[in-house]
């Protein structure tokens, strides 16, 4: 069927139906000759006397061609009276014979078609004139114009079709199923529009790969057609897998290439950094700490990995080793006691649990304050946990509002290593002889484990086994720093193996049983009345004694306590408790209004600095005005 804007360029827009020559016109009795051929009827015959005018046999007229072909004129009647499509090529026929013969028309059908175009010119200007629109033919409203197979209307299609390059789509062979007509998978449009570049103007490249794997399969068939191997070539593209380098823009292929470069150059700049830095050390240079001399030269891998490390060992130990190289002030001996005592925090003087009814709780383990507030007198206290101090800091706040521990130390202060949190007692600034460290973790303190104690966890429930073991320590450690012992490490070493505080308990009682011994060995040998009895008389206290003229800070006499069957430790743990004592009062008596003043410094302390910091910033926009005095 041909599309409408060829129906009305061939249409006639004047009642009468004029061909491409202007010499001929032929009047408007086609109407009538139409509808004796709908009406089935025959035309009227000629007038009498006169001669029969039949056409001559149709002859082919030169003007016309298979692109300027005539169609059928508009109809109102309906499609199963209408004219057939061998009318027009009948009456083509017919005018085309008449047109090469240069016969007129009887006179009397010209005066009859002049009459009916008067009428319908009345009649149109009846309803408007000439601006009526012609009425569309009811064969074309109802698509039953198509041409005959073999007739002109038919050669004129596939004149304008081979014109247009327009390839006839392939017709499905008869009884194919429906689901044969595509069988290639559509393109994954969730990864975008597949590009249709090689599609479009990569044809050659296309068509040539198609042609080989069609060789390849089935071979080739050279007696094909054009349109069979147009329609193959349709077809395989349909076919078509795509890829997901389809779906690539140039401009992601330059982004692909430019990252291939960068990597590149990374990959070169980092090897050359290798090389670089495993390169040996030269003779006069210094060699790191902890690199062998054999390892400083050489090319083999073993050393080269070492060099690497020792030059890159400064890098890393900013974040292994502890934010400072002494991580305690110094102090004179005289201002502070001659021994240290490091205890950790986790699991030993708190622990803490979480639960969904509470969420997190922290338990205060029994008799932690006594052991605190009594060893403040003999050892200078350091807490040190693997917790950041910025987490632990509130919770050392509520343990120990009165600062019996002098330094809290964090996470910050000790050294990674192996996966372990380190605390290394070399950081303190503290001689090693008489420091020791009470840990419930041991490679906490595989650094120094003659130093250390490591007493197992607590649960946090106060009937648990382990709960009085902290407490329990006490005496030994007010032995320790009694007694004048100037290594600890040799006495932490006899206890090996063994709790500390049963074997310690068991050692005294044997010290206590040989002193006894000696004490009843001495009164028999000493007389009854002496230098030590006169000297008592005249008011000397204890100038008769063992003990000489020592006394104690308490003001007791070291020669009384021991005539009076005790060991210098039993007395010292007497001055020691009533110092704990008159502490305790001290506190109760006091202890609130010290945390007043102490949370009245602190607020002053914060506004000075708030000043400061105004001052400062002030200073940006006032020119420096911030260095003038309230």
């Amino acid at each position: 069927m041909l599309p409408r804007a060829s129906l009305k360029a061939i249409r006639p827009s004047t009642p009468s139906l004029r061909l491409r020559s202007t010499r001929h016109v032929l009047p408007s009795a086609s109407h009538s000759v139409r509808n004796y051929a709908a009406s089935r009827k025959s035309p009227p015959p000629p007038p009498a006397g006169r001669p029969s005018n039949k056409p001559p046999p149709a002859q082919p007229y030169p003007g016309a061609s298979g692109s300027s072909k005539q169609t059928s004129p508009g109809t109102s009647i309906p499609k199963d009276q209408g004219a057939k499509a061998q009318d027009g090529a009948k009456m083509g026929a017919a005018v085309g014979a008449g047109t090469a013969g240069q016969r007129p028309m009887p006179s009397a059908a010209n005066a009859q078609n002049a009459a009916e175009d008067a009428a319908q010119k009345s009649a149109g200007s009846g309803l408007g004139g000439g601006d009526r629109k012609p009425q569309e033919p009811a064969a074309q409203r109802a698509d039953a114009d198509e041409p005959v197979p073999g007739s002109i209307r038919d050669a004129a299609q596939e004149k304008q079709a081979e014109a247009e390059n327009i390839t006839p789509p392939p017709e499905p062979p008869s009884g194919a199923p429906e689901e044969s007509m595509h069988t290639g998978p559509l393109p994954d449009l969730r990864q975008g529009l597949p590009s249709t570049f090689d599609l479009e103007f990569g044809g050659k490249g296309l068509k040539k790969d198609s042609a080989d794997a069609s060789e390849a399969a089935d071979g080739t068939d050279m007696t094909a057609s054009s349109s069979d191997q147009g329609s193959r070539e349709r077809r395989e593209r349909e076919e078509r897998e795509y890829q997901q380098s389809d779906y690539e823009t140039s401009l992601d292929r330059s982004r692909a290439r430019m990252a291939n470069i960068m990597y590149a150059v990374l990959l070169s700049g980092f090897a050359s950094t290798l090389i670089y830095t495993s390169r040996p050390f030269p003779s006069n240079a210094e060699i790191p700490t902890g690199l062998a001399p054999e390892d400083a030269e050489g090319w083999s891998p073993t050393s080269m990995y070492r060099r690497i490390r020792a030059r890159f060992g400064n890098q890393v130990g900013y974040y292994t080793e502890p934010t400072f190289p002494k991580l305690l002030p110094e102090v004179p001996e005289a201002q502070r006691p001659p021994f240290t005592l490091v205890l950790s925090l986790e699991d030993l003087l708190i622990h803490s649990s979480w639960d969904r009814t509470n969420g997190y709780k922290v338990a205060k383990r029994p008799g932690i304050d006594y052991f605190i507030r009594y060893l403040s007198q003999y050892y200078e206290l350091v807490l040190f946990t693997s917790v950041p101090l910025a987490i632990a800091d509130p919770v050392i706040k509520k343990l120990d509002p009165y600062h019996f521990i002098l330094w809290p130390l964090g996470r910050e202060a000790t050294k990674y290593e192996g996966g372990e949190y380190i605390k290394d007692l070399s950081y303190l600034n503290r001689d090693l002889k008489k420091t020791l460290i009470i840990d419930t973790h041991a490679p906490h303190v595989k650094n120094q484990p003659e130093n250390a104690i490591v007493l197992p966890k607590w649960t946090g429930s106060p009937r648990d086994d382990h709960a009085k073991d902290l407490v329990s320590l006490i005496p030994f450690l007010e032995y320790v720093a009694t007694m004048g012992i100037e290594d600890v490490r040799p006495v932490l070493k006899s206890f090996e193996g063994q709790d500390i505080a049963q074997e310690f308990i068991r050692r005294e009682s044997v010290a206590r049983e040989e002193f006894h011994r000696q004490l009843d060995e001495q009164k028999k040998r000493s007389p009854r009345f002496g230098i030590g009895s006169l000297g008592s008389a005249l008011g000397m206290k204890g100038a008769g004694s063992m003990g000489g003229g020592l006394v104690l800070a308490d003001g007791q006499s070291v020669g009384e306590g021991l005539a009076q069957g005790k060991m210098m430790s039993d007395m010292i743990r007497e001055q020691g408790q009533k110092q704990y004592e008159h502490l305790e009062k001290q506190i109760r008596e006091h202890g609130e209004q010290w945390l007043k003043e102490e949370e009245e410094e602190q607020r002053k302390l914060m506004e000075g600095q708030m000043k400061e910091m105004k001052k400062g910033a002030l200073s940006w926009f006032g020119g420096g005005g911030g260095g003038g005095k309230d």
